[in-house]
């Protein structure tokens, strides 16, 4: 990760700050005020006390009279300082509500390839903690500083009046506990990146074992995954240990200085006290060293926020920086398509120490079921990804109805495509308004409808709100056979002009799959289809069948023709069905 600088990600900040700002400058105000109010409580405090002079010499009307106004004062500092903390904390919720969207949006425009390389629990951290993080920090640190240099400049010219010569001691002393806290809180700033860093592990790595956790637990390795977390979890807590251990000093520090300093005005107040100076004068002039002093020991806290702020930060911003898929608003959409699909001289590979397809042709015509299959890492879903142009080919061309399907619109042509994948995906919302998905204003006869031809229907209607039952976030409240048969669904529904089915029916039971293949085969009649499958029997009535190994396509024909010829199609199917 490339740090950035403190004003460099301040200036990055401020596009998301800008239009709640007037919730910060209330906040500033209102704060303001009550930190001037708060400043002519002592002087008050001090006349009280001098309103008892001694034994049997009290003027409680002039004390009683001082007391009410403290307490109201008192009310109406509350008061305020509530009503700036309440636009503050509007600010930081609107702030990271602004900077959640920019993440969430920014996740819609990368290309897959952002998605499938980094651990989706370390982007949901940083989306949640580390934007917390950020407002928590960032913001409320500004204002504290902001306020804090004001109390300083009104404290030091009411000490400066009440005796210029304990204020200039108290001017030159008290600097030093900032100083101090500084140089101790510039030791963490390194150990907070680690340890919001390690955090995005911890959570990464958690995310995994919960959604695989019965993949856990069949295989018996609790245990592994356990001692696995705890070792992230120590990293995270010695992280966490070494930062706060340092942070923590400095609070002390800066106190053990302030409270050195207040001792010494307390005891040279007591010599002038001797001299004829007012005991309320000492009390107030006391008050207000602590409250010069007060600044100093908030900013210790404020520079470990910020230090926590400032590591998340860079972990924000490195998200929202990273490239978007290349932009395609100019480019034509593709208004109709016939069907035909072309790939010429296509070279792809993830990476550069792998070449996986190398040189594939294939032209598909209007209507024709392609079937794709090879043993596993030949190539097969990377096919469907180039298809769809989740990635773009390293050469070559991919058209579709004649047009390069890089010089149109990404949207455009991917509406004429239906997909049903192996790992089928259904989110927290009723059964209706998944198989709508695609097609949110289809009427309620058209769900059943492509419910019925999915072989989905009489399933739902057993379920306890039938078509309106809310699908659970993880869909655990029907099986997995039943997720697909939804997916199945929402494609019948859409009936696109081509479709794309990557193991549609692999976790669905023999018999509800030959029912489903029946209604398959009626919905692909006229539709290009590109269909993945192991199981080989579902594809032998393929109009073409694309044998791959290694990236290559090393054999195409018929199912029946690839049989007589006994090469490598007659191998995999044997190895299924031979003897």
């Amino acid at each position: 990760m490339k740090k950035k600088g403190f004003k460099q990600l301040l200036s990055k900040l401020l596009p998301y700050v800008r239009p709640h700002k007037t919730s910060f400058y209330m906040s500033v105000v209102f704060t303001l005020l009550a930190i001037s109010i708060n400043m002519a409580i002592p002087i008050l405090s001090g006349l009280a006390i001098d309103c008892m002079i001694g034994v049997n010499n009290v003027n409680f009307h002039l004390l009683y009279e001082y007391l009410i106004i403290i307490l109201i004062m008192t009310i109406m500092s509350s008061l305020l300082d509530w009503l700036g903390e309440y636009n503050m904390n509007i600010l930081t919720y609107k702030t990271g509500q602004s900077i959640r969207n920019a993440i969430y949006h920014k996740l819609n425009n990368v290309p897959i390839k952002y998605v499938d390389n980094n651990s989706h629990g370390d982007i949901m951290n940083t989306m949640i903690a580390d934007v917390e993080n950020v407002t928590d920090g960032f913001l409320s640190g500004f204002k504290s500083i902001l306020c804090g240099i004001f109390q300083l400049v009104v404290v030091m010219v009411i000490m400066l009046v009440l005796r210029w010569l304990l204020a200039l001691i108290v001017i030159i002393i008290a600097p030093f506990s900032l100083l101090l806290a500084i140089k101790i809180t510039k030791k963490s700033k390194k150990l907070y990146r680690q340890r919001v860093e390690i955090q995005g592990s911890v959570s990464g790595y958690a995310e995994e074992m919960i959604t695989n956790m019965k993949i856990i637990k069949a295989f018996n390795d609790e245990d592994n995954a356990v001692e696995k977390f705890n070792s992230l979890n120590k990293q995270l807590y010695d992280s966490g240990e070494k930062s706060s251990y340092y942070a923590s000093l400095a609070n002390p520090a800066s106190r053990l200085v302030n409270g050195i300093l207040y001792g010494v005005i307390g005891v040279m107040g007591a010599f002038m006290a001797m001299d004829g100076l007012k005991i309320g004068r000492i009390s107030s002039f006391l008050s207000y060293s602590d409250n010069f002093t007060k600044p100093f020991n908030d900013l210790t806290s404020i520079f470990a926020d910020l230090n926590i702020a400032i590591a998340s930060a860079g972990r924000v911003f490195e998200l929202l920086d990273e490239p978007n898929e290349i932009d395609d608003s100019k480019l034509p959409i593709l208004k109709k398509c016939n069907g035909e699909v072309e790939l010429k001289n296509v070279d792809f590979s993830y990476s550069n120490s792998f070449k996986l397809i190398e040189n594939l042709n294939l032209s598909v015509k209007k209507g024709q079921r392609v079937a794709i299959v090879g043993p596993t890492g030949c190539g097969k879903s990377t096919i469907i990804n180039l298809l769809m142009r989740f990635y773009d080919v390293d050469k070559g061309s991919i058209k579709v109805s004649s047009k390069d399907i890089r010089k149109v619109k990404r949207a455009s042509f991917r509406s004429f495509y239906g997909m049903v994948l192996q790992e089928s995906w259904l989110y927290n919302a009723s059964v209706r308004d998944n198989v709508a998905y695609g097609k949110p204003d289809a009427s309620m006869d058209e769900i059943i409808e492509a419910c019925k031809q999915a072989n989905a229907h009489q399933f739902i209607e057993k379920l306890p709100e039938g078509y309106d039952t809310i699908i659970t976030e993880r869909a655990d409240n029907i099986s997995a056979g039943q997720k697909q048969l939804l997916c199945i669904a929402r494609i019948m529904l859409l009936k696109p002009p081509m479709m794309i089915l990557d193991e549609a029916t692999s976790n669905i039971d023999t018999r509800t799959e030959m029912k489903i293949q029946e209604a398959l085969d009626i919905m692909m009649e006229g539709r290009t289809c590109f269909i993945v499958a192991h199981r080989l029997s579902t594809i032998e009535n393929a109009d073409t069948i694309l044998v791959m190994n290694k990236g290559s396509i090393v054999e195409q024909g018929k199912h029946n023709e690839l049989l007589e010829k006994q090469g490598f199609y007659y191998e995999l199917f044997n190895s299924q069905f031979g003897v």
